[in-house]
């Protein structure tokens, strides 16, 4: 796909469920808890320069967690409500250095409504309200805006076949490859990629500039160099 500015992405129409491969939220959302900083975590307001879509793949997070069917898990994990493939972790502002921005301002409960909107897209009412919390409220002090640009960013993304790059190993390289291939206007190093201490592929980000386009990751956002092997957790039966 043809990445556009911001402004034109704002006018397109939105598959609301990009990756769930099947998806139905409930008529109401569990009350998600306050999120704040945790002790030492400091409130940054640096200027931004940039941003992170985030991506996570379902298959690991749910192979990764002590319950699927416990309260924080069971929507995306348990099958029961759907299934799920790449899903977003987040949009993130960044700036030029590490310290990127975070908790700008203090975040209350998100509503019912926006939560049930996003919950296919992030399967999680408390990720939905963490994300809110410590990146959301530095970009606008709405989360619907918040998750609605969210939404466009995710939406406008194009995946490669999983399936196919499961089956035989790969490198954070050859990920790399697959995305930019399945993006029009993205390269290879436009794209981070995230592999936990297993050796599993786990999140996919995008690297944006400051009117949400994409461009080259710094040296600190890019992730796994790309000749570090990884596996892909195959989507489960369905």
């Amino acid at each position: 796909m043809r990445w556009l500015s911001a402004a034109a992405l704002a006018l397109m129409p939105v598959a609301a469920q990009a990756q769930a491969l099947s998806c139905s939220p409930p008529d109401r959302i569990p009350v998600p808890r306050l999120e704040k900083p945790k002790r030492g975590e400091p409130v940054r307001r640096p200027a931004i320069t940039g941003y992170l879509l985030a991506m996570s793949w379902s298959p690991q997070h749910c192979a990764d967690v002590r319950n699927p069917k416990g309260v924080r898990d069971r929507f995306q994990c348990s099958g029961e409500s759907g299934r799920f493939g790449w899903v977003l972790h987040g949009l993130w502002p960044e700036t030029d250095s590490p310290g990127y921005p975070q908790w700008c301002r203090p975040a209350k409960i998100v509503p019912q409504p926006v939560l049930k909107k996003h919950l296919c897209m992030t399967p999680s009412a408390q990720l939905l309200q963490h994300e809110w919390a410590k990146h959301g409220t530095c970009m606008s002090p709405h989360p619907a805006a918040y998750f609605r640009s969210a939404e466009i960013l995710f939406g406008a993304v194009r995946f490669p076949d999983m399936k196919a790059l499961a089956a035989k190993p790969q490198t954070a390289g050859s990920i790399r490859r697959a995305f930019a291939g399945a993006n029009r206007g993205v390269t290879a190093p436009m794209i981070a990629v995230s592999v936990d201490r297993k050796g599993w592929l786990d999140e996919v980000r995008f690297c944006l500039g400051p009117r949400m386009k994409p461009a080259r990751c710094k040296s600190f956002q890019a992730g796994a160099k790309d000749g570090r092997r990884l596996g892909i957790r195959p989507m489960p039966p369905g």
